[in-house]
């Protein structure tokens, strides 16, 4: 494994997800009753050698700080590297960053003290298992400036994209921003692999120059001129850009095959929360679901995510559901596709519906 460091986004795109984004960053997203989004960014990270990791922070991470902590549940707590948390904003300005041009200039600091001669670059985002080893591998065979991996699959829709066409040695030809395009498509899922050298010569001349976008004021036009591969990701894969994929992440869980394949093999870790088991009463119907510790089930729970300490009356029946910690639903509800934030309280004989697409959402403290 070549000398790498690693550089997380916790929060772009937060536009995408306000309901989720209101209280927390992207990366503090919670998912599978007991991870958050950013476990699998770093997870990726860790399990593939790299053992210093900047974390880019934004606006409302308090609920991340409280995730990672000092990172010793990554083994990350270390005298030297370890998990680095980097400010908003760069030492010349206390403007929050708008893209990721202006986040990487805001690491730049951090990137110049790092003595590691590779750089990963990773959004937080996105549900996947990834050896970034086998990526820089690639990268230093190819002798590429910049390697962008990529997953095929069926384009959901125009936005938030970056598609593009490679060659038979898999360098990219066409690189599309925002495409129109449908159908199956390489989708970029924003994890890109460089020479920390090149990435800082990047950073320095889009300063210069005035560039706005990465996307379009670098990497477009990069096509011509740089080096840039692409590396195809294999396997599951589900970026969470809406609250309906944010749904479909989770009910995935559900299918024994994708959960085998995401929590199999190589770990995912996560904050450790030491909490009572489970608790079913006599009245308790549970089907297909999947159930944290310290949750108190008196009700009918079927096809549902509950994350921990969650509290379900008796008579109640939740259906399609993925319902965060802290929720207390009374007796005798009825709830259907709902995504409940965390400690919500509902109270008895409510009945709240949505669907798969558009499921019905509870902002968190909600008392109804």
């Amino acid at each position: 494994m070549a000398s790498t460091v690693g550089v997380i986004f916790s929060s772009l795109n937060e536009q995408n997800i306000p309901e989720l984004t209101k209280v927390r960053s992207v990366g503090s997203i919670p998912y599978g009753g007991r991870y958050r989004l950013v476990d699998f960014a770093l997870s990726n990270m860790v399990n593939s050698g790299i053992t210093t990791v900047g974390m880019i922070t934004k606006n409302n991470y308090q609920s991340l700080m409280d995730h990672l902590g000092s990172g010793k549940n990554w083994d990350l707590a270390r005298k030297e590297g370890g998990l680095i948390l980097l400010p908003p904003y760069s030492d010349d300005t206390e403007t929050l960053y708008n893209n990721r041009l202006e986040a990487l200039k805001g690491a730049t600091a951090f990137l110049k003290k790092a003595k590691q001669d590779f750089v990963v670059l990773a959004d937080s985002d996105a549900v996947y298992k990834l050896d970034y080893s086998k990526v820089i591998e690639y990268h230093i065979k190819k002798n590429a400036d910049i390697t962008m991996v990529y997953h095929e699959h069926e384009i959901k829709h125009s936005r938030y994209y970056v598609t593009f066409d490679t060659n038979k040695d898999g360098r990219i030809t066409e690189l599309e921003i925002n495409s129109s395009a449908t159908g199956l498509q390489k989708n970029y899922i924003n994890v890109m692999v460089a020479r920390t050298s090149f990435l800082l010569s990047l950073i320095q001349k889009a300063i210069q120059c005035g560039y706005k976008s990465f996307g379009k004021d670098i990497l477009s036009p990069g096509v011509k001129t740089l080096k840039l591969y692409g590396y195809k990701l294999d396997g599951y894969y589900e970026n969470i850009d809406s609250l309906a994929s944010f749904f479909k992440a989770n009910y995935d869980l559900l299918n024994k095959d994708i959960r085998k394949e995401i929590f199999g093999a190589r770990d995912v870790y996560t904050k450790i929360n030491d909490s009572a088991p489970a608790k079913f009463t006599d009245t308790a119907k549970v089907k297909n679901s999947l159930i944290s510790d310290g949750c108190f089930i008196e009700g009918t729970v079927e096809n549902c995510i509950l994350f921990r300490g969650v509290k379900i009356g008796k008579g109640s029946i939740i259906r399609n559901c993925i319902i965060f910690s802290e929720n207390i639903i009374g007796e005798n509800c009825n709830l259907q596709y709902v995504v409940s934030d965390k400690e919500c309280f509902i109270s008895d004989n409510r009945t709240l519906a949505g669907c798969g697409l558009q499921p019905y959402f509870i902002n968190k403290g909600t008392r109804m």
